[in-house]
């Protein structure tokens, strides 16, 4: 991807998201990544790359069996 100069040049050449229509392709698979996290980005990074769809049904929709550090208060 060349780099653009703004937002408005990025448009021009790549179009925007009210462009975007997602077609089902190979590859679009389910992610257990939680929301935020960098893996979940990731995929859907990949996902707007390929032109899939960025949700898929079976992704995680919940925190639970994920645990997190956890820093006493000062």
């Amino acid at each position: 991807m060349d780099v653009c100069k703004n937002v408005f040049e990025a448009i021009l050449r790549y179009g925007h998201d009210e462009d975007f229509v997602p077609q089902d392709k190979d590859g679009f698979d389910a992610t257990d990544a939680p929301a935020g996290s960098p893996e979940k980005i990731e995929v859907l990074r990949r996902r707007v790359e390929l032109g899939a769809p960025l949700w898929h049904t079976a992704d995680r929709v919940d925190y639970s069996g994920l645990t997190g550090a956890i820093r006493p208060r000062e």
